[in-house]
């Protein structure tokens, strides 16, 4: 069960030092992790809870990825495989700088996957955007985009409301509708599959068996890396809409992935007016050790502090 973000007054604990950083959802954030503990100006905090408490957080700089540090986030085993347990080493964003839900704002993290990789098929999640669910909230919501990994593969999902109502081409099995799409009405929500990387076999996606116009997907002709490939550069732009006008856009190693449009995330009673991003190893209870690291974090609201100089063209192009 995902943990309440929010109290009554609207508020989360953050880690110590949030009232001293006089920074706004606005500001450019950055942090290279080139220090012993987080920068003032990456806005960015280790959680203390329960499930993180199978993690660790170390500024190291033996593995770095064009900085003189980077984070190595990692889970061991807490809960010994036990059923509907999580295990999580995951940063987030302090909670006086959070985005509000209907705006965009550009996101930027390097990721490489330390040895083993994992290779199972339950819960992987790498990095995850959700919408802050407060105490009158009722279920468990997952977040609007996350990326994941099964059987070592790499992929990216998009969450949305399940359709009460649908049109009559809303929700289909056969493929001439446009999204697959994972239906879970049981917790009044669907998963849609919008990226993958080379190495992606069909029993990868069996979850997938449904589609869906409800989101729309473009591909611009690249995959996702794969994860044994090294350092991974990623570039994010997040607008939920759950009312249909929402829209992603998904950047690797400076290469366009896809642009994600329609209902994305939720509007349920209870939730949030703002977006917030968290990054590293979340999973289902598993055995073994599991290690991430991160580097050269940056959000903005502008495109150019976040892409590099082939996706920033790619992206105006497409605009002309």
């Amino acid at each position: 069960m995902e943990e309440i973000e929010l109290d009554t007054a609207g508020n989360a604990p953050d880690g110590i030092g949030d009232a001293a950083t006089p920074l706004s959802w606005e500001t450019n954030l950055v942090d290279g992790f080139e220090g012993d503990s987080f920068s003032p100006m990456g806005g960015l905090y280790y959680r203390d809870n329960v499930e993180q408490r199978a993690g660790s957080v170390e500024f190291q700089r033996d593995v770095t990825f064009g900085s003189a540090g980077a984070l190595k986030l990692s889970v061991r085993p807490l809960w010994e495989g036990e059923d509907d347990r999580s295990e999580r080493a995951e940063v987030w964003e302090r909670t006086t700088l959070r985005v509000p839900y209907d705006k965009a704002v550009w996101y930027g993290f390097s990721v490489r996957f330390a040895d083993p990789i994992p290779q199972g098929d339950h819960r992987h999640v790498i990095a995850q955007w959700k919408r802050e669910i407060g105490p009158e909230a009722r279920g468990d919501f997952s977040p609007f985009l996350a990326l994941r990994l099964v059987r070592g593969r790499l992929f990216a999902t998009v969450e949305t409301t399940f359709p009460v109502i649908c049109r009559r081409s809303s929700l289909s099995t056969g493929a001439s509708a446009l999204t697959p799409v994972f239906l879970r009405p049981e917790k009044r929500q669907m998963r849609a599959l919008v990226a993958t990387d080379p190495g992606w076999k069909p029993q990868d996606g069996r979850l997938f068996t449904a589609y869906s116009d409800r989101i729309t997907v473009i591909h611009r002709g690249n995959e996702l890396p794969t994860p044994h490939s090294g350092w991974i550069d990623f570039a994010v732009m997040t607008r939920p809409g759950p009312d249909g006008t929402g829209h992603i856009e998904l950047f690797a190693n400076d290469r366009w992935i896809v642009t994600v449009r329609g209902h994305i995330g939720h509007e349920e009673h209870g939730l949030g007016s703002r977006q917030y991003f968290k990054f590293g190893p979340y999973r289902s209870a598993a055995q073994g050790e599991w290690s991430l690291y991160f580097d050269n974090f940056r959000r903005s609201t502008r495109s150019e502090d976040v892409l590099g100089p082939a996706g920033l063209a790619a992206l105006r192009s497409a605009s002309d």
